[in-house]
């Protein structure tokens, strides 16, 4: 078994910053991508930025230039950092890796969602 923890969620006002950090921890072999997703009432989830175990990036559109997604591999740690923060980007957001266990299982995890909300 395989658990996602997220912190670093808050209240912000638009402008400021916050860190996501994302912890996996239990039977794991290796992960391969690790991810942020968000959600908002009425809205399907949608990514926001993964990274790769080698690093490489990719990020949505809408928050380009903005936020930074970084790992550690030997802590199974992803980080979100979210700069110039907008209204907009008031969501609940979820972490995801995709796991290789011990039991030699691929599979996505997820972890529990932690809320932000920017303030105008």
């Amino acid at each position: 078994q395989v658990q996602l923890v997220e912190s670093g969620g808050g209240l912000v006002q638009a402008g400021g910053s916050l860190r996501l950090s994302c912890v996996a921890s239990g039977s794991i072999f290796s992960i391969n991508a690790m991810g942020w997703y968000r959600r908002t009432p009425g809205k399907q989830r949608e990514l926001v930025a993964a990274i790769t175990s080698r690093g490489s990036t990719n990020y949505a559109d809408s928050v380009k230039g903005r936020f930074t997604i970084s790992r550690e591999n030997a802590k199974n740690t992803v980080y979100l950092q979210m700069n110039s923060l907008k209204p907009e980007d008031t969501a609940v957001y979820y972490c995801n890796a995709a796991c290789f266990t011990t039991t030699l299982q691929t599979k996505d995890y997820w972890g529990q969602g932690t809320q932000v909300t920017v303030s105008s």
